[in-house]
């Protein structure tokens, strides 16, 4: 059954990749000490502060109970704070403290260092661009195919 072969599946690939990169990523998150999943939050609150937990997980594409306890552990380090919307209290607002704002100053070596750090020889920049432009692509049609099949599950 070639179609049951690991090397044969499209998803091993994507997976082996993001845990690499999650664990390279490591150890300059651990001079921050912060997880990856708290570095890809407050990459989020960096760009812009002040987003709905729900902007957050969209961002991320994540789910809100997933992402709802992470967001208690960075609001314990200090890192964000979580207040109720003034205008609809269902909506929980994170804004960054001053200590998540000082740590973009800190982070904002990360992504040179890490590639630095990788030694990858005859590295190409424009390579791993294209690469990135078509991630982005892919990750697109996967989100419209998700979409589309929620909302066949609605109807």
């Amino acid at each position: 059954m070639e179609q049951l072969k690991l090397e044969n599946q499209i998803c091993f690939p994507f997976y082996a990749i993001s845990r690499l990169i999650t664990r390279a990523y490591q150890p300059f998150l651990d001079d921050l000490g912060i997880t990856y999943p708290q570095y890809l939050v407050l990459m989020v609150l960096w760009e812009e502060d002040m987003v709905t937990v729900n902007g957050i997980a969209n961002k991320l594409i994540l789910n809100t109970n997933t992402i709802t306890p992470l967001l208690k552990r960075m609001e314990k380090q200090g890192l964000i704070i979580r207040n109720r919307s003034n205008e609809d209290e269902r909506k929980v607002l994170i804004k960054l403290t001053q200590k998540g704002s000082e740590m973009k100053l800190l982070a904002a070596s990360i992504p040179e260092s890490l590639l630095s750090s990788l030694k990858i020889e005859n590295y190409d920049e424009q390579q791993f661009e294209d690469f990135r432009v078509t991630l982005k692509l892919l990750i697109s049609f996967l989100k419209q195919s998700d979409e589309n099949r929620e909302k066949t599950v609605e109807d």
